[in-house]
């Protein structure tokens, strides 16, 4: 039905500007400029910014592939402790997830659309992959949500105050979190 280079164009000019400019200043008029297309283009696709920006948010933040099955529960802890770093290093996501924090407590609208099409696909990859771990009996389901937030958490915070991340500090993280949980 639609262009899909249109689209991706559009979607890509949207995420430049969020990164450049934050919400507040993002306009509909300065993403069509951008990529090059009128504004009804956008507005074929989209009915508002904030549809726009999640849809093009979502293309970052969605996991690639089925969620990790190491075989054991330090693997999967590790596993998911990656791909929270990767998705957190994107400069993308490291430039617009503090501004979008930042504008979700002022506009409730845009937290639900943020947790709906981010951060649950996100946390829902996760917890596939910390689930085997469940059925292996080697992690109590009430301490899924725990080992989400020990994994994500620290990895988010380091990042965001210009503390290195890097494969010994993902060890080490991963190595207190499970010695914290394990059954």
């Amino acid at each position: 039905m639609f262009n899909p280079a249109v689209t991706d164009a559009i979607a890509t000019a949207a995420i430049d500007l969020l990164v450049e400019g934050g919400y507040a200043r993002l306009t509909m008029d300065g993403v069509a400029q951008r990529a090059n297309v009128g504004k009804s283009a956008i507005y074929r696709r989209w009915p508002s910014k904030l549809d726009m920006i999640v849809h093009g948010l979502a293309r970052l933040s969605i996991p690639a592939g089925p969620a990790p099955d190491t075989g054991s529960l330090r693997g999967d802890v590790r596993a998911v402790m990656q791909a929270a770093f990767d998705w957190l290093s994107d400069p993308r996501i490291r430039a617009v997830l503090p501004d979008l924090i930042a504008e979700s407590d002022r506009n409730p609208v845009l937290a639900e659309a943020v947790a709906e099409h981010v951060t649950r696909p996100r946390v829902t990859w996760a917890r596939a992959a910390l689930s085997q771990a469940c059925e292996r009996g080697e992690l109590a389901a009430e301490d899924v949500d725990l080992v989400l937030d020990m994994t994500i958490a620290p990895v988010f915070w380091r990042l965001t105050h210009a503390r290195p991340v890097d494969g010994r500090y993902l060890d080490r993280l991963t190595d207190l979190t499970v010695g914290g949980v394990r059954k």
